[in-house]
């Protein structure tokens, strides 16, 4: 999950393995084949060298696991990987949309710790907590002397114990101590929903888990799904999850009994997912926000919806991530993540992007994306057959890795210095140094034009260089930015993303096409 350059968000004590299609297996418990077992004695031998005559002892532990066995690993494909007991536990947590913590969505930078939300019945929900609370002590260490990475060291360490924490009111100044036990917090993956405007729904969907699909359905009932006229449903930034749950989000917009994909691989069958009879379909139009980072299980949706001509998409080339990874439950409750297959849209085409130097290739692509008797008879020898590939209605969709928008619409790109300002959470300061002497603000708060200048003065102060080349252009970026910060701290997080959503030009041009609908997705 990628987090965003504005704010730091950290869910206490909690964290994220995400994977496409985690299907879990046991571990087998058959004999290798000869070769397997001639290869294993090999590394034996190498091992007991190592182990008899090395400089120093080793810890075997670092140099099979770590060593040994991820190097191996790591020469397959990027997406292959050996999980160590905490993170094979962090998986089936996610897969169950669970994590250990206490709950908490929090702002941090170096000697500073904030509340932006709680959830709610978790442990800091249950203790009153909420946002703009000040974490000023973990367990006896004040924050205020720990720098940025200790922090976070801290943090982690803490999040499956029993834990004291320092806390300071907004308005306060005498820090009041809560004693959290830590328990199995829900990870919403339906994290972003409001109406964008009178008939028009905003989803932004995190990841695909298990609970994924009726979380959809539950925010579009809660928005009167009935009511509604449109549905901007926002993957960019989703790395993906389980292929179960995007099919079964599928099926909440397309037909009962339409192709999803088909997955493929050397040793794995050929299954073929269709949508499910929901309880609900929802047939209002669609357009999705799609990036660079919408990836796996995010694409198999995306692709999904543009073949059977059902979205509309906007925004930038997806990440371009095809294949499936096969869970596989190993000794002393570790576990491997081994690439065992790829996945295919409704029309056939693979949306890995071909990866030199490893098994994912260009050549292993095209191949793979043919039935063995149509690249026989349609390729040469040494060669492939090209194809191409079309929705429903016989709108032509491009191959070669990722999902390429119907239209494109740029991202947001910030200059140096606005970076800079997010990655050292000034705004976020000085917007808690403006609560603490102008008190709680209302939501339809704006920032005054002096405002911006007393940013700039206590950028000064801090001894922050301020270029006039980006201040007088950033003005707009900079005004929204205080009030969302203004706006996490006193009415808390989902209603600060709301502001900054819709002041996010790539999200209001993604929104200006739903009046385009019928017209961009007429074939040709």
């Amino acid at each position: 999950m990628k987090i965003p350059a504005p704010l730091l968000r950290i869910l206490l004590l909690s964290g994220a393995l995400l994977l496409c299609a985690p299907r879990f297996f046991p571990q087998t418990s058959s004999g290798p084949p000869d070769d397997v077992a001639e290869q294993a004695s090999k590394f034996a031998t190498l091992w007991g060298t190592i182990e008899q005559h090395y400089v120093e002892p080793v810890d075997p532990d670092h140099a099979i696991f770590d060593g040994g066995i991820r190097g191996m690993l790591s020469a397959l494909d990027p997406f292959c990987a050996f999980l160590d007991h905490d993170q094979f536990e962090l998986l089936k947590q996610q897969a169950r949309g669970e994590a250990l913590g206490f709950g908490s969505i929090l702002y941090v930078s170096p000697g500073k710790v904030v509340i932006l939300q709680t959830a709610e019945g978790s442990p800091s929900g249950r203790a009153g907590l909420g946002p703009g609370d000040d974490i000023v002590e973990i367990n006896g260490q004040r924050v205020a002397r720990l720098d940025f990475q200790s922090l976070v060291d801290l943090l982690k360490s803490s999040r499956s114990h029993p834990v004291r924490l320092g806390v300071i009111h907004p308005g306060r100044v005498v820090a009041e101590d809560f004693d959290l036990n830590p328990a199995e917090v829900a990870l919403p993956s339906v994290d972003k929903t409001f109406l964008w405007s009178p008939g028009i729904a905003y989803l932004h969907v995190s990841s695909f888990e298990g609970k994924t699909p009726q979380e959809i359905a539950g925010a579009l009932d809660r928005l009167d799904a009935p009511q509604l006229k449109g549905l901007l449903l926002d993957l960019r930034d989703n790395h993906g999850g389980m292929v179960d749950a995007a099919v079964g989000a599928a099926s909440l917009f397309l037909q009962p009994d339409a192709l999803v994909l088909t997955t493929r691989g050397r040793a794995m069958p050929e299954k073929v997912y269709r949508t499910s009879l929901p309880p609900h379909r929802y047939d209002l139009p669609i357009v999705m926000l799609v990036n660079g980072n919408t990836a796996s299980a995010a694409e198999v949706l995306a692709a999904a919806l543009q073949e059977h001509d059902r979205a509309l998409i906007g925004g930038e080339p997806t990440y371009g991530k095809g294949v499936v990874q096969s869970v596989m439950e190993l000794s002393e409750q570790t576990g491997l993540a081994l690439t065992a297959g790829q996945y295919f849209t409704p029309s056939g085409r693979s949306i890995q992007r071909p990866l030199a130097g490893t098994a994912l290739t260009f050549a292993s692509l095209d191949q793979a994306a043919l039935p063995k008797e149509k690249t026989a008879k349609d390729a040469g020898p040494g060669a492939t057959a090209a194809r191409a590939f079309h929705t429903d209605d016989g709108r032509p969709v491009t191959s070669g890795g990722g999902i390429t928008p119907d239209v494109a619409i740029p991202g947001p790109a910030l200059d140096p210095w606005l970076a800079f300002l997010n990655q050292r959470g000034y705004l976020t300061g000085y917007a808690e140094e403006y609560l603490s002497t102008h008190g709680k603000v209302a939501e339809s708060f704006e920032p005054p034009p002096e405002m911006l200048e007393n940013f700039r003065a206590s950028l000064e102060r801090n001894h922050v260089r301020v270029p006039e080349e980006y201040w007088s252009k950033d003005q707009d970026y900079l005004r929204l930015r205080l009030k969302v910060e203004l706006t996490n701290l006193v009415f808390g997080l989902a209603r600060g993303d709301e502001l900054e959503t819709k002041g996010d030009p790539q999200a209001q041009q993604a929104a200006s096409l739903f009046t385009r609908i019928s017209q961009l997705l007429k074939g040709r």
